[in-house]
């Protein structure tokens, strides 16, 4: 396998741009393609754009598209002057954009139909795309991530085969989750300092001291994924702590009249959240 591959990029915005510049910077400038006329100017190392998806596709082996929804893919791949009306016999398709998983499996069915591989890869933080910065979360077939692989760790600081079709998205589609919930337990935590006459940056002091690392965000599920019996016992004496901070946590809230929905949901799910799975759930 070739490691000079030539990559497509589709799409110019924040992510697919900034894709596009590491791309330039490593040594492998990509075809580029975006419905902006001068999206390409600012952008440095990457040459002049293609005059259509068409041209990038009958041009590059590893086409990446970083459109922003499900319809704007659907256009790119199978519109007039689409890829799959240009692209090579063996070449990849690599789905940056966030879709659906029922999108994600759609897609590559048109893609098979025209011996096209479609791997589903999330892509984050969207905001280091420029450099080099951004880790891949790839779902599909291995023979597709090895043609693709080059192309890819040209682009990223690492890449994580998540498994099979879809498996890339649902992953990136998991990770959202957690980052938008974390917000969401931030806001509600502010908002009871703050009420309670806390200044909210000391709140941010406190937290990054205790655990400049981050690692509670993980710590739990860590001891679940381990596995370790010792560990089990601890549950019940977690449990009880969770219910009693977060019982006062609710108690400060209806004082000053703040509406926690999330707290109250953590509350009420505190005995699943921190339950051990069976040994035949981790099979």
């Amino acid at each position: 396998m070739s490691t000079r591959q030539r990559p497509g990029v589709i799409g110019l915005g924040m992510i697919g741009g900034g894709v596009a510049v590491s791309l330039a910077r490593s040594g492998r400038p990509p075809v580029v393609y975006d419905v902006r006329p001068d999206a390409a100017h600012a952008l440095p190392g990457v040459p002049e754009m293609a005059g259509s998806v068409a041209e990038v596709a009958a041009n590059a082996d590893v086409v990446l598209v970083a459109v922003v929804d499900a319809d704007q893919a659907r256009t790119v791949l199978c519109g007039q002057d689409g890829i799959l009306g240009a692209a090579r016999p063996g070449s990849v398709v690599v789905l940056l954009s966030t879709v659906a998983v029922p999108v994600v499996r759609e897609l590559a069915g048109k893609c098979t139909e025209a011996g096209v591989s479609l791997l589903d890869c999330g892509v984050t933080p969207g905001d280091r795309a420029a450099e080099n910065g951004m880790v891949a979360i790839l779902g599909g077939e291995q023979a597709a991530v090895d043609t693709a692989l080059p192309v890819l760790r040209d682009f990223t600081k690492q890449v994580v085969h998540c498994g099979p079709l879809g498996a890339g998205m649902a992953t990136k589609i998991a990770r959202n989750v957690i980052t938008y919930g974390t917000w969401r337990a931030v806001h509600e935590a502010s908002k009871l300092a703050e009420r309670a006459g806390v200044d909210p940056e000391k709140l941010i002091t406190v937290v990054e001291s205790a655990d400049p690392e981050g690692a509670t965000l993980f710590q739990w599920q860590r001891y679940r994924l381990a596995a370790d019996e010792r560990l089990r016992v601890l549950a019940s004496t977690v449990e009880a702590l969770q219910d009693k901070d977060l019982a006062a946590a609710l108690e400060l809230a209806g004082h000053f009249g703040i509406s926690s929905p999330l707290v109250e949901v953590t509350r009420e799910h505190g005995s699943e959240t921190l339950a051990f799975p069976e040994k035949e759930e981790r099979r």
